[in-house]
């Protein structure tokens, strides 16, 4: 199983880890250019400030000539008042000359604090600069895909994914979970592929991870246990019943078959052989009789020689067929089977999703069983059927023989696909 599959998502991983690094080494150049552009501005700024500071000495210049040109006028100003000392001056006079003296004092204090605040201003700015340029480079190892860039890439793998008979739903929920990964900032420069895997592999882990159950420790809860094997015509229904009366008889469980599919002579044949085979008790009826009947005397004859199984054998019905299909389930009413296991195809890919959607809504299933699991290399059926109808695959069919039935196991099937 898998191996077209698998050589096919090889390749589209390949090309999307690419389209990846394409667009990471864009926004590495982009990145950067602004970290150049950064520190140009940084030396700029201190070009400013070596210029403010050319400017404050300047100025400290010029206070040193405003001071002496004060000292002179307040000496010139002291002269005149001595030789004036005998002369009355007015009030207004007075006041008109100190003002002049304290005015051009408080004009030099207000330029020192206006100074001030601005130095330590564009110190503030200074150190704010280094902020933001380290806010940049703790960025620059971790990148994001364009929603548009991520559609473009994401396409290659949807066509793989449909060659491989993936339901579409299971789609829609890969590429959900692949676009939170990659369009959200968690791509590293390096590790892409990983990434990609990683996130592949836990999506079909969940899709995958339907809650099941031990078939033969549930059998054994209760006796006789009834199971109805459901399915299309040649779908591997009654060689997958076989095996599976093979797998109870190996755990000391007593097994008698329906010969319930009464539609065709050579079914009830084909039952009676493994019957033989396997050495289990088959209750069956003349060719067109009513199926119904034929599970209810399996049952009662389970129940007078204390058997354990009842394995009820039901004709192929295409899920299109109304009339058989309320035939099936007249069986399931009047017998109220506590299992109902259907049977798929493995090699028909969407359609065995299709049928067993349909035939969960008509009776309901509670379980699956996909035969011809060994020469099924694409295994789109086996990843989707159980996202879909919310039923557990218990087994793979893997050959002819009756032991050739494999406990179904996620692990091994995402093994299988390389992830």
């Amino acid at each position: 199983m898998f191996k077209f599959f698998k050589d096919k998502l090889k390749g589209v991983v390949d090309s999307i880890k690419k389209g990846v690094e394409e667009e990471v080494e864009t926004k590495e150049v982009k990145i950067n250019t602004n970290k150049v552009n950064t520190i140009s501005k940084k030396k700029e700024t201190t070009k400013t400030n070596v210029s403010t500071k050319k400017k404050k000495e300047k100025k400290e210049t010029k206070k040193e000539v405003l001071k002496k040109e004060i000292k002179i006028e307040k000496k010139e100003e002291e002269k005149k008042v001595e030789e004036n000392a005998d002369k009355e001056i007015p009030e207004e006079e007075k006041e008109s000359f100190f003002k002049k003296i304290f005015k051009k004092k408080e004009d030099s204090e207000k330029e020192n604090i206006e100074e001030e605040l601005t130095n330590k201003k564009e110190e503030k700015d200074s150190k704010k600069g280094v902020s933001v340029f380290k806010k940049i480079t703790e960025k620059i190892t971790k990148f994001d895909l364009s929603e548009e860039r991520f559609e473009d890439l994401f396409w290659q793998l949807e066509v793989t994914l449909l060659e491989n008979n993936v339901a579409v739903e299971v789609i829609d929920k890969i590429k959900k979970d692949l676009k939170e990964e990659l369009t959200t900032g968690k791509i590293y420069r390096k590790g892409v592929e990983e990434l990609i895997n990683e996130t592949l592999k836990k999506s079909i882990e969940e899709v995958l991870s339907v809650e099941s159950f031990d078939l033969i420790k549930k059998v054994k809860k209760k006796k006789p246990f009834v199971i109805a094997f459901i399915g299309i015509n040649g779908s591997g229904k009654t060689t997958t019943m076989a095996k599976t009366a093979s797998l109870f008889k190996n755990n000391n469980l007593k097994v008698a078959f329906a010969a319930s599919d009464t539609f065709r002579a050579a079914a009830i044949h084909q039952l009676e052989v493994h019957a033989d085979k396997l050495g289990v008790k088959m209750i069956k009826h003349d060719y067109n009789a009513d199926p119904a009947a034929v599970a209810f005397d399996a049952i009662e004859h389970a129940k007078a020689k204390g058997l354990d199984v009842v394995m009820i054998d039901t004709a192929g019905r295409l899920h299109s067929n109304t009339n058989l299909m309320e035939e099936l389930k007249k069986i399931i009413r009047v017998n109220k089977p506590d299992l109902k296991i259907f049977v798929g195809e493995s090699i028909t890919g969407n359609d065995c999703v299709e049928q067993a959607k349909v035939y969960d809504e008509i009776v309901g299933i509670d379980a699956i069983i996909l035969a011809k699991a060994d020469v099924d290399e694409k295994g789109g059926a086996a990843i989707s059927v159980s996202y879909i109808t919310k039923k557990p695959i218990l087994y793979l069919g893997t050959g002819q023989n009756y032991d050739d039935l494999k406990k179904f196991n996620k692990n091994i099937m995402i093994k299988n696909l390389g992830l």
